[in-house]
């Protein structure tokens, strides 16, 4: 199973572990699986993301970044899977 939700992110980082409890929370209620990626494993994510970590996509297409809103996060998780 391929989680729908993936998490960039950079050890360290408080808005990252924001973004990761609110990730948590409405995966787990919704029955969903995220995967989590440190942006510093990868030279190509670590050039794109470096300044807008945390970076939250669904699906295979960001969805935020900064702040991950748990309403927006649970609408898009309730629509048709990608």
């Amino acid at each position: 199973m391929t989680a729908r939700v993936t998490l960039y992110s950079r050890p360290g980082c408080h808005l990252c572990d924001d973004a990761r409890a609110v990730i948590e929370r409405v995966c787990a209620a919704l029955g969903e699986t995220y995967d989590e990626v440190s942006i510093l494993d990868d030279p190509a994510l670590l050039e794109r993301y470096a300044e807008e970590i945390p970076v939250t996509l669904v699906d295979g297409r960001q969805h935020d970044f900064w702040r991950v809103d748990e309403g927006r996060l649970r609408t898009a998780l309730a629509g048709t899977a990608g």
